[in-house]
């Protein structure tokens, strides 16, 4: 497994800080599922659990479309991955998924979510649900997101072909 990642350094602004977080914490997703198959990617955790990498690269996907586009920046549009009908379905349907496609998407929608972040500044207020939201609390939300996720990559990885790492 190759690690481009660059640490987030020890001094800094807050937005900067922030921003090197979230990037290390993405890139460490990326890390996480480099150089499996696509039938790697699908595999499940353990029982009763859906959870897949493919299946996080997809939630991570989504929840950076609704953060960003959403609640940031007022756009209307829809969800990801059909999760209208069921919120699981990031997970539950990675079996027909293209990995490619949630791959794409996830890149897609990071860049999206940095474009924006980009334009406002830390105080700039969202709507989620009928409540203010603060662009400062997605990021630490985004953060501790991926943080957690990616403790399970972590675990998911090391099933998969006995790979650790950071």
């Amino acid at each position: 497994m190759t690690d481009t990642r660059v640490p987030p350094a020890y001094l800094g602004d807050e937005l900067t800080m922030l921003n090197n977080w979230l990037e290390w914490h993405r890139a460490t997703l990326a890390v996480k599922c480099a150089g499996l198959s696509d039938e790697q990617l699908r595999e499940r955790s353990a029982r009763p659990s859906d959870m897949s990498l493919l299946g996080l690269v997809r939630h991570m996907a989504h929840v950076e479309r609704m953060w960003f586009r959403r609640v940031l920046d007022g756009e209307d549009i829809p969800k990801l991955w059909d999760k209208d009908r069921d919120n699981d379905n990031d997970f539950k349907e990675v079996d027909s998924a293209s990995v490619r496609e949630a791959f794409d998407t996830w890149r897609r929608e990071i860049e999206h979510a940095r474009r924006i972040s980009a334009a406002k500044p830390l105080d700039a207020v969202g709507d989620r649900n009928g409540d203010d939201c603060s662009h400062r609390w997605i990021l630490v939300h985004m953060i501790e997101e991926y943080a957690r996720h990616n403790g399970h990559a972590d675990l998911l990885r090391e099933r998969i072909d006995g790979v650790t790492g950071e």
